[in-house]
């Protein structure tokens, strides 16, 4: 029952090549128990006794992640054979690994599998046996959950949770699940036959034949093996007429350096060489193209309760320099906790990169994408060894701030979560690897509605988000951040089936859901959890349709397939409220003396937005709503002529912004004070007036703010409009 798993010539092989097949038998033997334990299950469905496995599987999945699970789970459905090899020893991917606080923007884009995914979550919280440390009622969510009430899915999880409703998927629908099984990546480990692919192999001599393929892998290492063309780093703005890919220093106000942090090892000496982690050569041409790849990091999942805690500790690997710009960060000002601290259930959390230096890894990832896999090895202990030290330097190093030593070492890992005994995770979040190119590449202009896919599969919802490429020099000889953009504000959009199938000369039986064919600021929008279960789900339909209609993946009869998604719970189509993407105005385009934020002198204020109308230029800032009077702007304006100026905001209304700004304006002996509420417009124009004042021609001051403030306080640019005389 093995022998298409056999390779020719196994009867006659000796030495060391026979314990490789010994070991091939040995892996498939385990195959054959899991299905019989699966039959066993107590709440698995009456089935008829499992089978040995086929000659050929309808569908092998490489990639136990959310979305080859998901495409599994499909396969089953629809009456399938499905096997799943995984590369390492848990399946679910981040959604297991960490990534418990989902990203998605819009739930109602999410159908299927993956939203049935989240009813699950929903149902293990229901069951009070589940909260071991802390009562369900005690439980407020930091994310994106609301109760039981409110909604029949929950969104924030831990991933002990994930991974329990992950494998009943795998339970219930008796699918073989073969572990630590990593592709041949040395042009032996996938076969091509009338182009497409028959068979694959590991490093294990497990040898898998399948009429149809998935690469639910973050890292794309089955398309890479069987030919398919990809990409690795940042496309020019300039292929696909975008303006957010490429370099871009301009718009990575996010997560950055407070102005001023010196990157010499001796500060001042450019001849002592520049601190760890800043690429000398960045940051590049703005808006061209490059190979670096988005920062990754771990989404820790932490607790303060002292009974599940482990305390973070202080690595072997510990190198103080790594954490230099940290130190001096804080001291050019920087005011707030670097990191983002969500609330999970059972007092913990999932933390993830917040500020200009926090988590990320910001550059050591480069070689990632296309490393072998000892390499990748060691780029994953790198990364974990570099948060381990960062988590304990935050917790105790004398040069960061005691208010956020005394925060940080309330928590640690937890003793409950993962399978090594310091707490930390194997998977590391990879936002971003290889990213096929397709039939069709899904871009900017999809996510903005200015393009519409032709045939959808599913829906994305998320704001344009990369995070942090490279740590560079400035012109001044200060270091700076570059790469995070964050942009949103459209409505949820669909992918197109072209994005996630290769071009018709180079596979013809090959489905990649994960790492699809997208440019660098697309993919930054699709690439979420959520999203990457629906695409799994829509690749096995359509793997699935394919072998009914004996057709290549690229000649799917799409109504057929849209159809059966659609029966199957699919969102392929958005039909609530459309909303256009905020863009920003240009300065040039305003009357007036207009000065806006990125030119003023800030202290504080390093939280940054591009989410909400009006706003000039490429965003605006906010003060996090915390730092109470110890957050300002300085805004220098020079006044031409004297005369009545009428002071000017622009910011946009919210409840939850401050009512009671203070804003002063200062010339010689002149101090105009205004308060304004934050809460309120007056004015469709731009710029909400604030006042009047009589000016010399000469220098003057605008500051802004947030001593004694309710509420957020948004900070953008201020404008002098001048008055004519009689009006």
């Amino acid at each position: 029952m093995f022998a298409a798993f056999i390779p020719d010539g196994f009867l006659s092989t000796i030495g060391a090549e026979r314990d490789r097949y010994m070991r091939t038998i040995f892996t498939l033997m385990i195959v054959v128990l899991l299905a019989a334990t699966n039959a066993t299950n107590a709440n698995s469905p009456a089935k008829a006794a499992p089978q040995a496995p086929p000659d050929r599987y309808d569908v092998v999945v490489y990639g136990g992640s959310s979305a080859g699970i998901a495409a599994a789970v499909q396969v089953k459905r629809m009456g399938g054979s499905v096997i799943v090899i995984e590369p390492s020893r848990r399946i679910g991917g981040l959604t297991t690994g960490g990534l418990g606080q989902t990203d998605i923007g819009n739930k109602a884009a999410i159908g299927g599998i993956s939203r049935e995914f989240y009813r699950r979550i929903r149902k293990h919280y229901n069951d009070e046996a589940n909260w071991k440390w802390q009562k369900k009622d005690q439980y407020r969510s930091g994310g994106q959950s609301r109760t039981a009430a409110e909604e029949d899915t929950m969104w924030t999880f831990e991933p002990s949770a994930a991974l329990k409703v992950m494998q009943g998927f795998v339970d219930e629908y008796q699918i073989p699940v073969v572990y630590e099984q990593r592709l041949l990546r040395d042009g032996s480990g996938v076969i091509l036959k009338a182009n497409g692919i028959s068979e694959i192999r590991t490093e294990a001599g497990l040898v898998v034949r399948g009429r149809m393929f998935i690469d639910a892998t973050y890292e794309g290492d089955l398309m890479a093996e069987a030919g398919v063309s990809s990409i690795v780093g940042r496309e020019a703005n300039a292929q696909y007429g975008e303006t957010l890919s490429g370099v871009q220093t301009k718009r990575s106000i996010h997560h950055q350096f407070v102005d001023g942090v010196d990157p010499w090892v001796k500060p001042g000496d450019p001849s002592s060489g520049l601190l760890p982690g800043i690429d000398s050569d960045g940051p590049g041409e703005e808006g061209a193209a490059d190979s670096r790849v988005q920062a990754y990091c771990f989404r820790m999942c932490l607790t303060d309760h002292p009974d599940n805690q482990i305390p973070f500790a202080k690595p072997d690997t510990y190198d103080e320099q790594l954490y230099e710009l940290l130190f001096r960060n804080f001291e050019a000002g920087a005011k707030v906790l670097p990191w983002s601290n969500g609330a999970m259930p059972n007092r913990k959390t999932d933390v993830n990169n917040n500020r200009g230096f926090s988590t990320d890894f910001i550059g050591q990832n480069y070689d990632y994408p296309t490393a072998t896999y000892a390499e990748r090895e060691r780029i994953i202990e790198r990364h974990r060894d570099y948060q381990r030290g960062l988590m304990w330097t935050l917790a105790n190093h004398p040069r960061v701030p005691e208010n956020f030593r005394k925060e940080v070492s309330r928590w640690g890992m937890c003793k409950d979560e993962f399978e090594r005994p310091d707490g930390w995770q194997q998977q590391l979040y990879i936002r971003e690897a290889r990213r096929m190119i397709g039939m069709t590449v899904m871009t900017q202009h999809h996510c903005q509605g200015r393009e519409v896919a032709a045939s959808p599969v599913g829906l994305a919802a998320y704001t344009m988000d990369s995070h942090n490429v490279q740590r560079h020099l400035t012109p001044e000889g200060f270091v700076k951040n570059e790469g995070d953009v964050e942009v949103g504000g459209f409505s949820p959009y669909a992918i197109d089936y072209g994005s996630f199938v290769p071009k018709k000369n180079e596979c013809t039986n090959l489905f990649v859901p994960v790492c699809l064919s997208a440019t660098h600021m697309a993919f930054g929008s699709i690439r979420m959890e959520p999203v990457f279960m629906v695409l799994g789900q829509s690749a096995a339909t359509a793997a699935m349709q394919s072998i009914q209609q004996g057709a290549a993946v690229q000649d799917v009869d799409m109504p057929a397939l849209q159809a059966r998604l659609l029966a199957d719970g699919q969102v392929l189509e958005w039909t609530g409220p459309k909303r256009v993407s905020a863009s920003g105005i240009d300065v040039k385009s305003l009357p007036g003396i207009v000065v806006d934020e990125e030119s003023a002198e800030l202290v504080g204020f390093d939280s940054s937005s591009a989410q909400i109308s009006p706003f000039v230029g490429i965003g605006y800032r906010h003060d996090s709503n915390a730092g109470k009077g110890n957050q300002s702007a300085t805004f220098k304006i020079s006044i031409p002529v004297a005369g009545d100026y009428q002071v000017g905001m622009v910011y946009s209304t919210n409840g939850n912004r401050a009512t009671n700004v203070p804003v002063t304006l200062t010339q010689g002996d002149l101090k105009k004070s205004f308060t304004v509420n934050q809460q309120i417009r007056s004015s469709k124009d731009t710029f909400e007036p604030i006042g009047t004042v009589r000016l010399s021609a000469g220098n003057a001051t605008i500051t802004v703010s947030n001593a004694g403030t309710d509420g957020y306080v948004i900070l953008d640019a201020v404008q002098l409009l001048r008055v004519e005389p009689g009006k």
